[in-house]
């Protein structure tokens, strides 16, 4: 479960990204952030990942209190935590399998699991028989599906997706969302987005934040702002 409970932050100059911003998010939930550029959309997902603090309120992430003035264990909490970026931050210099193997490797996993789990989430994204090519030689919808299983790969509980389909054409977009489906029940997701189509087809939660400000929560929502 993901919790914000009255959450604000400011920056140092007086701007308010989010101001008392309450949610709960349940295991195994998709839900949907929306709202226009600079509603405070990334700053929720940074939040979680602890990249800063809130100036005030609280969040939980499974059930720890990251914001409590004690917790230190930053390191564990990332890597218990999937990433999906924008612009997919995969290491130029290795190859696929590689790639994915890093994000495993960090959680001190063995190598044999190693192998067999990456093989795994390959199948999974669609991308078999890629594992020994390297980046430059895939489109940027096979290095977003690489970045999806980079993220999913040790059994990671939650997803945070920063508009994942943000730099693909249409019907890659569609492709990378199916892979999300597929995941749909297992996992704890959220997917930032401008994408007004895939939303208002998955007819999923939808959180709609504008001016830093949570104003809609719809359970089976569509795009609005």
């Amino acid at each position: 479960m993901i919790v914000f409970d009255k959450v604000t932050k400011k920056y140092p100059l007086g701007n308010t990204a989010l101001d008392e911003v309450s949610f709960e998010i349940e295991d195994n939930e998709l839900v949907f952030l929306v709202g226009p550029s600079g509603a405070g959309k990334t700053t929720i997902i940074k939040l979680i990942l602890q990249e800063f603090r809130p100036s005030s309120g609280s969040i939980i992430v499974d059930d720890l209190d990251i914001t409590e003035r004690g917790f230190r264990n930053v390191s564990a909490l990332r890597q218990s935590l999937g990433i999906v970026f924008q612009d997919f931050k995969i290491l130029q210099d290795k190859n696929i399998f590689e790639n994915i193997a890093l994000s495993l490797r960090v959680l001190d996993k063995r190598d044999l699991d190693t192998r067999s789990q990456v093989k795994e989430v390959l199948k999974l994204v669609g991308l078999s028989e890629k594992e020994r090519v390297f980046p430059v030689q895939l489109s940027a919808g096979e290095l977003q599906r690489v970045a999806i299983a980079r993220a999913i790969i040790g059994d990671r509980k939650i997803i945070l997706a920063d508009e994942p389909t943000g730099n693909l054409d249409p019907k890659t977009s569609w492709e990378i969302m199916r892979i999300f489906k597929k995941l749909e029940g297992k996992k704890t997701i959220i997917i930032a987005t401008h994408n007004t189509d895939i939303v208002n087809s998955f007819q999923k939660r939808v959180l709609v934040v504008k001016d830093g400000k949570l104003i809609k929560d719809h359970r089976k929502g569509k795009y609005e702002i």
